[in-house]
């Protein structure tokens, strides 16, 4: 995936209500910026860290710059959760999600279950539906391991409960995290932050639903799929 424009660099002041954030530029200047992440993004908000932000000149927004990035130490993170979708529907027509190759239709946004919609619903002749929950990784407290979530998410363990309901019913589904970082060789569920989200995971798991974890590459101009990632429990072992 490739940003449409060129990003500019900054330093942020502070992030505050959630979707807003203050960076200050190259040039001194002070700009407000979207940050399309709603979780607690935790180790990653500390002032003077390096950000990259998307420009826009659209008249309809109220903000001209939008968050996508910062550098921690050598170490790019993304950071706007609205890009994995993207990411994953382009590494999937591209045959770059083995798991996930050797369908015919991607689909975006798709209803099912009690009013949700899920992130890609893959479809072919002669096999089941699949459907895909996305979710974009960015926490680590650990060197070389990648957590999820980085807050509670109510939203998310409603997320589990309806992929296990698909697989009742005959369909696959899975659940696929992208760790928008290259620091990282594990991932693992973050369980002193959620517990009732480990819990419906597990719960998931049982009823049948895969489970994948793939790391990105990132640079200033673009944002790709890379390798698959251990999954880890706390102590170090494969869950």
């Amino acid at each position: 995936m490739q940003f449409p424009v060129k990003l500019v660099r900054a330093r942020l002041r502070r992030r505050y209500k959630r979707f807003l954030s203050d960076h200050e530029l190259d040039d001194g200047g002070l700009v407000t910026a979207h940050c399309a992440n709603p979780g607690s993004m935790l180790g990653l908000t500390h002032a003077g860290v390096e950000t990259w932000l998307a420009p826009n000149d659209d008249p309809g927004r109220k903000l001209r710059y939008s968050w996508e990035m910062l550098r921690l130490g050598s170490t790019l993170v993304g950071v706007n959760t609205s890009r994995p979708n993207t990411l994953a529907e382009e590494a999937i027509r591209t045959n770059q999600l083995a798991p996930l190759a050797g369908y015919s239709s991607v689909r975006r946004e798709v209803r099912y279950g009690t009013r949700s919609r899920i992130d890609l619903l893959l479809e072919g002749p002669r096999r089941r539906a699949c459907y895909v929950e996305v979710k974009n990784v960015h926490m680590s407290r650990e060197p070389g391991v990648a957590e999820f979530p980085d807050s509670v998410t109510d939203r998310g363990r409603k997320h589990l409960v309806e992929l296990a309901r698909r697989v009742e019913g005959g369909d696959r589904a899975v659940m696929l995290y992208l760790v928008q970082r290259e620091d990282c060789a594990a991932f693992r569920l973050a369980g002193d932050i959620d517990p009732a989200y480990v819990q419906a995971f597990h719960a998931a798991r049982a009823a049948g639903i895969e489970v994948l974890a793939y790391g990105c590459r990132l640079t200033v101009e673009e944002i790709t799929v890379a390798g698959s990632l251990a999954m880890t429990d706390p102590a170090g072992n494969a869950p």
